[in-house]
């Protein structure tokens, strides 16, 4: 069997860009994935658009926030004749672009692959143990990087953590988008404000059962094609697996009884058709580290200039309600934007374990802005370029010189300040 000097658990933008980056800087890597494919939120929950990842400044001129691997993702998407207007894209094409990305950069894939257990000793992770198609797998690293979303690694292996919001642990809603076609689109637009209005009357009604207070919606998908992020599930542990296999069918349910809504009632929709629903319900939120550092609301509002920054971000602090209905919003001035520190990607407990993705150390509203797709992807590519330095220095996840890890950031094209 192979041996790897890294293993990256989780295939989503945040892990993929992880698992580049280290292999370009000279680590052997693998990169394990509980599906059979990469691309995590975007091809396992069918999340779309990516939210705007750039700011613009007050010269008029436009920052881009999550340069680096996350833009060569893109670009690579318009090689294959798939133009992103920054924001929309094909998800079928991106798993084929990032399976052709991570054997570029040499890292190895093991699709399937369920972690189930972590062994630790004396502030190193040891091994991981993956169920997979023949049984269990045993592999051991010299470092080690958690990029699941969940946390599933750092809470395997005893690592410190907060689950949902502070007050009673509830996590932001779950939801399982899905996408209609045969829609005539320019119909559909002129007809959404009454859509909006029949929807809260069947809410009323007891027709629709979903706390959502509206249709969120998306009607630039493709031609004759409309994506909805509108299901909502509250009250429930993503980590928990009853939990989780409930949710599944309630979203399940409320994507049934919009579509019923949609197409008994509107000229637009009467032909429309279900193209997909997502295979997996999305999870906004779930476990998040308490690490070296814990990235609060505050920080990211006074656009905090860290020292150790690895990443840029100022998506709004974008709050679906745990609860219920509602969605709150704190927007970011044009031309703001605030940086990540390296220090919350780092658990206290361990010496050879990054943590990259949604499930980085943040409180709940920090989380509910740096958890989208791009911003992910920068700190993944942080976390991979940190190793590199830890190889090439021989030193630990805390002793590592972070002005290195900056310097080659910078040379690859991330945007770090």
């Amino acid at each position: 069997m192979k041996q790897y000097e890294l293993i990256v658990v989780g295939g989503g933008l945040t892990g993929v860009a992880a698992a580049i980056s280290a292999a370009r800087n000279g680590v052997k890597t693998l990169l394990a994935e509980r599906t059979g494919w990469l691309g995590g939120a975007l091809s396992n929950n069918l999340v779309f658009p990516f939210m705007p990842w750039w700011t613009v400044m007050p010269d008029g001129s436009t920052k881009d926030l999550s340069d680096g691997i996350f833009t060569e993702m893109l670009q690579r998407a318009n090689q294959y004749g798939t133009p992103q207007k920054r924001i929309a894209f094909d998800p079928e094409y991106f798993k084929l672009i990032l399976d052709e990305m991570v054997k570029e950069a040499g890292v190895d894939v093991l699709f399937h692959a369920n972690l189930c257990d972590v062994k630790t000793e004396d502030r190193k992770i040891q091994s991981l143990t993956f169920a997979v198609k023949g049984g269990f797998l045993d592999l051991d690293a010299k470092y080690f990087i958690d990029a699941t979303g969940d946390g599933d690694l750092f809470a395997f292996a005893g690592c410190e953590y907060q689950l949902g919001r502070d007050s009673d642990n509830l996590c932001q809603p779950m939801t399982t988008c899905f996408r209609l076609y045969n829609v005539d689109v320019e119909k559909f637009r002129k007809e959404k404000p009454e859509m909006q209005k029949l929807y809260k009357e069947y809410q009323a009604q007891g027709k629709i059962t979903n706390p959502r207070e509206n249709l969120l919606i998306m009607d630039y998908f493709g031609p004759g094609a409309v994506h909805f992020n509108s299901t909502r599930v509250t009250h429930r542990n993503p980590t928990d697996p009853f939990d989780l296999s409930e949710g599944e069918a309630v979203a399940r349910k409320q994507v049934f009884e919009i579509v019923s809504m949609l197409r008994g009632n509107f000229e637009s929709c009467k032909d429309a058709k279900i193209m997909s629903i997502a295979p997996e319900i999305g999870v906004r939120e779930s476990r998040k580290l308490r690490g070296v550092h814990l990235l609060t609301e505050q920080e990211l509002k006074d656009c905090t200039v860290f020292e150790d920054s690895i990443a840029l971000g100022n998506y709004d602090i974008d709050i679906h309600n745990p609860a219920g209905s509602g969605t709150s919003h704190y927007y970011f001035k044009d031309g703001t934007y605030y940086t990540i520190p390296y220090r919350s990607l780092l658990p206290k407990e361990f010496d050879n374990l990054l943590v990259a993705g949604r499930c980085l150390s943040a409180t709940h509203e920090a989380q509910a802005s740096v958890r989208i797709m791009p911003i992910c992807a920068t700190m993944g590519q942080a976390a991979g370029t940190a190793i590199g330095v830890m190889k090439k220095t021989n030193t630990n996840a805390h002793e590592v010189d972070v002005k290195e890890i900056q310097r080659i950031l910078e040379e690859a094209g991330a945007a770090i300040r």
